[in-house]
C-alpha cells in the first residue's frame, strides 16, 4: 500500500470497528517518509467523526524491493504489527494506542497509530535525553511487563510467535564491524574500538552475554529514538526487535541510550535499585543488586553494536548522520562512564 490506497472508503472500514458510526469524507498526507518501515502521517476530516482522531500515524513496508526484501528477512514489520495485536494490551505501557493492525506471514502489514506529536508527546531528536526526574516511572513500568511475562507459559498464551534472541553476528554486520574498526578509528574512542575488535573475535560468546540472565518480553530497542514522553510518563514505540530475554537488557539500554546522560551519572545506582525493587514487587525472580550491576556494564557494550552502522550506507545519509553521531557519543560515553571493557573482558575469561 501507498499513500493514495487510504481512500475515505478504506479508512472508513478500516476505523469502524474501533469507532463505530464513523464515516470518513477526506484525506490529507501530512508527512512521509522511510526508516526501518514507510511512515506517513494523514489527516482525517469526517462526515461523521464518532471520537475518531484528526490524524493518524501510519507504518507500512517500505516500497523499494530490497529494502522491503532486507525488512521481511529481519521479520521487524511482521513483529512490530502482531506487538500491537496481541501484546499491547497486556504490556501495561504507555505506547501509541493502535487503532487499526493488519499483518500476514508474508510481511505485509499495516498500522495504523496513535498521532504521538499531534497529542502533544515529545519525542527526541537525539539532542536531549530523558530526564533523571522522570526515569524512575518508566523502569516501574518496564519492571510490570518484565516480571509479568517472566512466565513462559503467560508468554505462550499471550505471544506464541514471540522467540528468543538469535542475533549471533551474520556476515554482514562482522564485515562492517571490520571495515569501522578500520576506517574509522580517528572518529572512535579506544574503548569503543575494543569492543567492535573484541566482537569480530568472540562474538558468539558476547551474544550469550548479553541474552544471560532470567527471562522475559523484552522491547529490545530502548533507545533516545524509540522513546516518547508524554507528560511525566515515558511511552515506548518501534517495536520491531521486541524478543524474549533478559529484563537487564532493556534497563541498561533505556540507561545508557535514553536518559539524560549527566542524570545517567548521578542516577544510575539508585535508578537500578529502583527498577530491582520494583521487578521483585511485582513478582519477578531474584536478581541481586551486585549481578544487576555487573550485568548493566556488561550490556553496556551492546551499545557499540547497535551504533555502529550509522558510519556506514545506507545509515550514514545526511539526514540521519546527526542523530547516528549522536548515538554513538552515547554510546562512548557510557563505556568510558561504566569502564565497560573491564567487565566484558572479565566475563569472556
Amino acid at each position: 500500500m501507498d499513500a493514495p490506497d487510504f481512500t475515505p472508503d478504506w479508512l472508513t472500514a478500516a476505523l469502524a470497528p474501533r469507532f463505530p458510526g464513523v464515516r470518513v469524507a477526506g484525506v490529507d498526507v501530512l508527512d512521509r517518509g522511510t526508516a526501518t518501515n514507510m511512515r506517513l502521517r494523514l489527516g482525517l476530516t469526517y462526515e461523521e467523526q464518532a471520537g475518531a482522531p484528526d490524524s493518524l500515524f501510519v507504518k507500512l513496508p517500505p516500497l523499494d524491493p530490497a529494502h522491503r526484501a532486507a525488512l521481511d528477512s529481519s521479520g521487524m514489520g511482521v513483529r512490530e504489527a502482531r506487538f500491537y495485536a496481541d501484546l499491547a494490551p497486556s504490556t501495561g505501557l504507555r505506547v501509541p494506542e493502535p487503532y487499526f493492525v493488519k499483518v500476514s506471514d508474508d510481511g505485509d502489514f499495516v498500522l495504523l497509530l496513535e498521532d504521538l506529536v499531534a497529542g502533544g508527546c515529545e519525542i527526541s531528536d537525539g539532542t536531549w535525553g530523558i530526564p533523571g526526574r522522570i526515569a524512575p516511572r518508566a523502569l516501574e513500568d518496564l519492571a510490570a511487563m518484565h516480571a509479568s511475562f517472566e512466565d513462559p507459559a503467560r508468554r505462550q498464551a499471550v505471544a506464541p510467535w514471540l522467540t528468543r534472541r538469535t542475533e549471533h553476528g551474520s556476515d554482514f554486520a562482522l564485515a562492517m564491524m571490520q571495515r569501522v574498526v578500520t576506517e574509522f578509528r580517528d572518529l572512535l574512542t579506544p574503548d569503543y574500538l575494543t569492543v567492535g575488535e573484541l566482537y569480530l573475535e568472540h562474538h558468539q560468546a558476547m551474544e550469550s552475554l548479553w541474552d544471560a540472565g532470567p527471562k522475559t518480553v523484552s522491547h529490545g530497542d530502548a533507545h533516545i529514538g524509540n522513546v516518547f514522553v508524554d507528560g511525566d510518563r515515558v511511552g515506548f514505540i518501534d517495536w520491531g526487535l521486541l524478543t524474549v530475554s533478559t529484563p537487564l537488557r532493556d534497563v541498561s539500554y533505556f540507561l545508557t541510550m535514553s536518559v539524560d546522560p549527566d542524570d545517567r551519572r548521578a542516577m544510575d545506582r539508585d535508578l537500578l535499585r529502583h527498577y530491582l525493587d520494583a521487578w521483585h514487587r511485582h513478582g519477578g525472580s531474584e536478581i541481586t543488586f551486585d549481578d544487576a550491576w555487573e550485568t548493566y556494564r556488561i550490556h553496556a557494550t551492546y551499545t557499540v553494536i547497535a551504533s555502529f552502522l550509522s558510519l556506514v550506507p545506507p545509515y550514514d545519509t545526511p539526514e540521519v548522520a546527526p542523530f547516528g553521531k549522536m548515538f554513538r557519543e552515547r554510546s562512548m560515553l557510557a563505556l568510558d562512564d561504566l569502564d565497560a571493557v573491564t567487565a566484558l573482558r572479565a566475563a569472556l575469561a
